[in-house]
């Protein structure tokens, strides 16, 4: 991107910096999300502000948030802000015990002689959980 002495960059500017197709940038001005400006000819222009609204788009993306999150995150003027947060971090507490039982499950594997690892009584005892669901 241009350095921070200018004050706006192209949609095409920003869409290379962050590695995203433009279309993605338009979509999230479609949902509410960016609000670029626009010069006199009617082109998008992105100012720093709009450039950390689509690093904090980016971001709580990969953390799993839905665009409807993201834009609740986003609305100062949004009540439910805090609500829609705490079960944001519900849900990565939920992945990230997902992904520690996984895990284990995988490092017993590695080190099972069993051929069939749904033989192993160890193994089968990692997916408990999931069988009591039945």
């Amino acid at each position: 991107m241009k350095s921070s002495v200018e004050s706006s960059w192209s949609v095409g500017e920003v869409a290379a910096r962050f590695d995203l197709p433009t279309n993605v940038l338009r979509h999230w001005e479609a949902v509410g999300l960016l609000r670029p400006a626009r010069d006199s000819a009617g082109r998008r222009r992105y100012g720093q502000d709009e450039v950390v609204r689509i690093a904090v788009i980016q971001r709580s993306k990969a953390a799993g948030m839905s665009l409807e999150q993201i834009g609740v995150l986003l609305d100062d003027g949004s009540g439910g802000r805090h609500e829609v947060l705490q079960q944001h971090l519900d849900d990565l507490d939920r992945r990230m015990e997902d992904m520690r039982r996984s895990r284990e499950m995988t490092e017993h594997a590695m080190g099972c002689r069993a051929h069939d690892i749904a033989t192993c009584p160890r193994f089968r005892a990692s997916v408990d959980d999931v069988l009591a669901r039945l």
